[in-house]
């Protein structure tokens, strides 16, 4: 499973009404990223609009591609857009910031007990 963390930053004009649209996600978007390998999808707000989303998929080249064929996504990104700055022309699901993952606890704490088996 693949752990993406990203960001966008959401005009500061915008964050309440960008809060107020996630606080009710519309049922068929939900069960459209949910189908398309979006799981354990978060996103937390700053309070001068830095946007950090987290998800965990097979590959996030699928999952947006699997997105990208729904008619639910269309419409969502179309109305979502208008909250970011500096997209330019991508739509914000494309046109995010990924961050490189540096530490990983799980990740970490297996590989030594790995190597600590191999040497006993």
């Amino acid at each position: 499973m693949q752990r993406v963390c990203f960001q966008l930053q959401v005009k500061p004009e915008r964050i309440d009404e960008y809060k107020a649209r996630h606080a009710a996600v519309w049922p068929d978007m939900l069960r459209a990223l949910a189908a398309s390998g979006w799981h354990n999808y978060s996103l937390f707000l700053r309070d001068d609009g830095l946007l950090i989303g987290y998800v965990e998929t097979p590959s996030l080249e699928d999952a947006q591609a699997a997105m990208a064929a729904t008619e639910v996504n269309a419409r969502w990104q179309a109305e979502m857009g208008e909250f970011f700055e500096e997209l330019g022309d991508a739509r914000p699901d494309t046109g995010f910031v990924q961050l490189e993952e540096v530490f990983h606890l799980e990740d970490q704490l297996a590989a030594h007990d790995s190597s600590s088996t191999e040497t006993r």
